[in-house]
């Protein structure tokens, strides 16, 4: 995928590299911690979760373990590339916290850091990441449509309505069906063809 390639080695790497594969929402993507990727059995597992509101008109980030549904408790398998940006980003906040010691501030172990360990805003996230893809010739796209083009490539590569609900998060079967229905072509043109054949077979028989 281009947008992939023109992502490497930029601070959105991972960011966009997790939305693409995983489909997760902003909120599931900022909620990850190191807690949550187990590179023993790799594994990660959705279970906490960042966004936020207005309160009292000003703009506040809140963190918590109450996800939007009982599926989005998710624990999935760790795609190869994934692990490698991980590894990669885990070995940057080790120097981070070497180099700024006592005023290193990713107390609650998040992946999704600045430098400083400052926990990374869900309203920068949504404003950076259209920015950045429109900034490299591609067309401009929001994070949360990068969780349609994880299902368009799914349902694209044969993988089942029922198994993009589960590595979405989606409550019900029905929820996936009803927002990716129209992707559902291919799928639907093998079943007529497949028909076609046997009819065929019969009528030559």
């Amino acid at each position: 995928m281009e947008l992939l390639e023109k992502a490497k080695d930029t601070s959105l790497e991972l960011i966009i590299n997790i939305a693409t594969c995983y489909g997760l929402r902003r909120s599931e993507i900022l909620g990850l911690k190191w807690e949550a990727i187990n590179f023993t059995t790799n594994t990660i597992t959705i279970k906490h979760k960042v966004t936020q509101a207005t309160i009292e008109n000003k703009r506040v980030v809140i963190q918590k373990d109450k996800m939007k549904n009982k599926s989005s408790y998710r624990s999935l398998p760790l795609i190869d590339n994934i692990r490698e940006l991980l590894l990669k980003e885990k070995g940057r906040q080790e120097k981070n916290k070497k180099l700024y010691g006592n005023t290193y501030k990713n107390k609650d172990n998040y992946i999704c850091v600045q430098d400083d360990g400052e926990l990374l805003k869900p309203d920068t996230i949504t404003n950076q990441v259209p920015n950045f893809i429109e900034s490299v010739g591609l067309r401009r796209i929001t994070l949360h449509n990068l969780r349609h083009s994880c299902a368009s490539i799914l349902l694209a590569n044969g993988i089942s309505m029922k198994e993009i609900q589960e590595w979405l998060g989606h409550s019900s079967y029905n929820t996936t069906a009803n927002i990716y229905a129209h992707l559902d072509t291919t799928a639907k043109e093998k079943s007529a063809n497949t028909m076609n054949n046997i009819l065929n077979k019969r009528k030559t028989s």
